[in-house]
């Protein structure tokens, strides 16, 4: 069982250069988990489905398996980005947390390769993160202005 090099860097490419655009936006917000975060998750997620796909012929593996794994790990690391305020009502990072989560699936996209699902979904993920946050902090400085 070999891995092609070729392919390998192929997929792990198109994954950390997903994960990269992710991150830009949550870097340049300043947020706990931005560029390298992303970008490595999304490698790692893509190396846990390419090391997989070597066993994919094996008569116990389960992809559906290899891909839950990656996403109940990741729940732990965008746990970690969670944070509470000292109230005790304010709950912060979960946009961060939630992009760490997009960041493993766009690693299995590139794992497995497809490309183009994987393209979409980083459009998607940039464009939602860049419009809403925008939109967040406007319908917020609205809410602050009329209490």
């Amino acid at each position: 069982m070999e891995i092609d090099i070729t392919e390998f860097i192929l997929k792990t490419g198109a994954g950390a250069f997903a994960g990269l655009l992710m991150g830009l936006e949550r870097q340049f917000k300043g947020k706990p988990a931005g560029l390298k975060t992303n970008m490595l998750v999304a490698l790692g997620a893509s190396a846990f489905i390419i090391i997989s796909l070597i066993f994919q012929d094996s008569g116990g593996t389960d992809m559906t398996r290899i891909v839950g794994q990656v996403v109940v790990g990741v729940g732990f690391l965008g746990a970690g980005v969670i944070l509470h305020g000292q109230d005790g009502k304010k709950v912060e990072g979960l946009a961060t947390a939630a992009t760490i989560w997009c960041s493993a699936a766009a690693g299995c996209f590139a794992g497995f390769g497809l490309y183009l699902p994987l393209l979409v979904f980083t459009i998607f993920v940039v464009i939602i993160n860049l419009v809403f946050g925008y939109l967040n902090v406007k319908v917020k400085r609205h809410a602050d202005k009329n209490e």
